[in-house]
């Protein structure tokens, strides 16, 4: 079975059929608990056939964690459309999906500001089940979610890097992105942690199509082990685009 690999995002159309395993679209009447279109709502997440077209910044993310591991099987999640952007609920809806597809990593190239309850506890119970989290993450600045939460492997764009190498930062500073790696978009187009999360998605993946025992722990000590640089470069460390 190929390794399954779920992305929360805009949805993505522009892969090939065998490299899709499942997709479904997160919609709901609310905007982060308050009212949405002049209608109150009851908080609950609908999980839909996807419509609509796919957004850019999806198809961006599918196409780096490909790049990095094609073999993957991927889950789109499709959590942000043209007029309405991802919510916590839909998020946190979304990587309950994922799990019960079968991911083993998810990508979550995006950042919220504030801590919600409805989130964090999907990534506990995520984490919890063994499915490694990957989170965009600042180079500077205050934290963001679901990056900051326990277990959840929080990457920033680090320009020292190649596409196929990563850094290991430093998670004690206030940001708390832990690891960067190459921040272009495809084509190497100017991107940042959000395209850097995706690229780093996909060298987990790749890392488990060899190694498919590997928990976090192990996985962490990889990393580490093999990271070419070390520590933050201040110069030219992309910031987050999320």
């Amino acid at each position: 079975m190929k390794l399954r690999v779920g992305i929360v995002d805009g949805g993505f159309v522009r892969v090939a059929p065998a490299a899709l395993h499942a997709a479904a679209q997160f919609a709901s009447g609310e905007f982060d608990g308050g009212e949405f279109d002049g209608a109150k709502s009851d908080g609950v997440v609908r999980c839909e056939a996807p419509h609509g077209p796919a957004l850019p910044h999806g198809e961006c993310v599918a196409a780096l964690v490909l790049d990095a591991a094609p073999t993957a099987c991927l889950l789109d999640a499709r959590v942000a459309t043209v007029g309405r952007p991802a919510t916590p609920r839909l998020v946190a809806a979304a990587i309950d999906w994922c799990v019960a597809e079968g991911a083993r990593v998810v990508n979550l190239s995006l950042g919220l500001a504030d801590d919600r309850r409805v989130l964090r506890e999907a990534c506990e119970r995520a984490v919890g089940q063994g499915v490694l989290l990957v989170a965009a993450a600042p180079a500077r600045g205050s934290p963001v979610y679901p990056a900051h939460y326990p277990g959840v492997l929080a990457v920033s764009g680090d320009a020292r890097c190649a596409p196929d190498q990563w850094s290991r930062l430093d998670p004690a500073s206030a940001a708390g992105a832990a690891w960067g790696t190459c921040p272009d978009a495809p084509g190497g187009r100017p991107g940042g942690a959000s395209m850097a999360a995706a690229r780093f998605a996909g060298i987990v993946a790749n890392h488990l199509v060899q190694h498919p025992d590997a928990g976090l722990r192990g996985l962490v000590d990889h990393l580490a082990a093999f990271a070419i640089w070390h520590g933050r470069e201040n110069r030219r460390i992309a910031e987050t685009d999320s």
